[in-house]
């Protein structure tokens, strides 16, 4: 049993390891600050979650496991919150969408916030 846990355990820690390394590399080779908050709130959040999981999992310990599950689900709670009201508040400050954008669908100068 203790194999199958161990087994499983370096699946997501590998498999979250993959998706913080997508996020790191996102948040350095992304072209605006948009695309790059994009990046770290959705795949670092996966990533930060599946390392969780294996931690709680690796315990064998059920307060541990439910802490764990409590800290994945406060991520996934506030990353993507914390991530809309940044990319808001760097458009209302001023901050210029990278050449590459087709649509953007905020307000004008105007009408921002």
């Amino acid at each position: 049993m203790e194999a199958v846990v161990a087994i499983f355990t370096a699946v997501i820690v590998v498999v979250g390891s993959v998706f913080s390394l997508l996020a790191a590399v996102g948040v350095v080779r992304l072209p605006d600050i948009y695309t790059r908050m994009h990046a770290a709130s959705k795949a670092g959040t996966v990533g930060s979650g599946l390392l969780l999981i294996a931690l709680g999992v690796h315990s064998l310990d059920g307060g541990t496991f439910s802490r764990s599950i409590a800290g994945v689900i406060f991520l996934l709670l506030t990353a993507p919150i914390s991530a809309h009201l940044l990319a808001k508040a760097a458009y209302a400050s001023g901050y210029k969408l990278s050449d590459k954008t087709i649509l953007n669908e905020m307000p004008n100068d105007e009408d921002k916030l």
